[in-house]
């Protein structure tokens, strides 16, 4: 079989972390998740899993990360087993060791999706097939992916764009966001309280990808200087699965919530500005956390206003969409075996 040289070097590995791969690894993932979204819409068949069975391993909910594993592995012709924390003892009743080399034996691939990063790394050191890392509290790869497409969708090019990351800059999106965008050309800032700035051992591997691709970073408390001229204005629940310090963060983050006017701070035209969130987003009080947050400290929106969230800017459901797509193109370049030609290069 003839294989693309790109592809051959992504056969059987895992997405663990963005920093494992090389930036036109990355890049290649979001132009063929471009090119099987566009498949999809055009009801191509791309079944390129055909027979194979994948492991959906959940410590923690979710609802696009799931959904977006089980409809890909379908549409690619795998069987989708989903396991969640429940059903699952992963260094409780069973180490992580003995539970990949089970799994391994019975699936092609597995996901994970949990708290510690080096559990997904044990999954792929001992399962002996693919594991892909759906959400780790140090890193979200595959979230990424489906980011950069959604950014690239809208302005056809990535090099040279500037994303602003406003929030805890600490947790797994502003690691990923600040790495991934470094290795794509992408200009990334991080606007957030000091307390929350990123550890510099992040700081400090986002700035090695910047040498090569010759794009920036700013790290800054400043929300007038850090949201000036950018692109994309990108935020996150200011209080992460596992963590219950709601207090302390509503204190912290309030000054950072995103809203028409730190929009309009951004001095960028309406055509080369959106707004993007993973979801879930807290920017009304439709939800039991919100109603508790409305109680507790007086506030109705949190991270992103209601307006923002509805307004001409908004990309978020775009992006969620993508999550499919991206993890598509993922779980095919790296367990598909399959020949896949080079896409052109959209970057001009």
């Amino acid at each position: 079989m003839i294989e693309s040289k790109i592809n051959s070097v992504l056969q059987g590995r895992s997405l663990l972390a963005e920093k494992d791969f090389k930036p036109e690894e990355i890049q290649y993932f979001v132009d063929f998740g471009l090119h099987l979204k566009a498949m999809k819409k055009r009801g191509i068949p791309h079944r390129y899993l055909e027979g194979k069975n994948i492991a959906l391993l959940f410590e923690k909910t979710s609802t696009r990360t799931r959904s977006a594993f089980t409809t890909a592995t379908i549409d690619l012709g795998a069987h989708p087993e989903y396991l969640g924390a429940n059903d699952i003892q992963l260094g409780k009743k069973e180490s992580v060791e003995d539970t990949a080399i089970v799994l391994g034996s019975m699936f092609d691939g597995i996901e994970f999706r949990g708290f510690k990063q080096s559990t997904v790394e044990g999954l792929a050191k001992y399962s002996g097939v693919p594991v892909w890392n759906g959400l780790t509290d140090e890193w979200h790869p595959t979230q990424m992916i489906a980011d950069f497409m959604t950014v690239k969708e809208n302005f056809g090019r990535l090099k040279g764009l500037t994303l602003t990351f406003v929030g805890d800059g600490r947790n797994n999106m502003a690691n990923s966001l600040l790495v991934t965008g470094s290795m794509l050309g992408v200009n990334v800032h991080i606007v957030a309280p000091k307390a929350l700035h990123p550890k510099q051992e992040i700081i400090d591997i986002a700035k090695k990808f910047t040498e090569q691709s010759g794009s920036q970073i700013m790290i800054t408390d400043d929300i007038k200087k850090g949201v000036l001229h950018s692109n994309v204005i990108y935020t996150d629940v200011w209080v992460s699965m596992g963590e219950s310090n709601w207090e302390e963060r509503v204190k912290l983050l309030t000054p950072y919530q995103v809203n028409m006017d730190m929009m309009k701070l951004t001095g960028t035209s309406d055509k080369e500005l959106i707004f993007m969130h993973c979801l879930p987003a807290f920017h009304d009080t439709n939800t039991d956390y919100g109603e508790n947050i409305k109680e507790k400290y007086g506030i109705s929106e949190m991270e992103v206003t209601d307006e923002v969230f509805r307004s001409q800017y908004a990309r978020q459901w775009d992006e969620a969409e993508n999550r499919m797509h991206s993890i598509k193109a993922i779980m095919a370049a790296t367990l598909g075996n399959l020949f896949i030609p080079d896409l052109p290069d959209m970057e001009g």
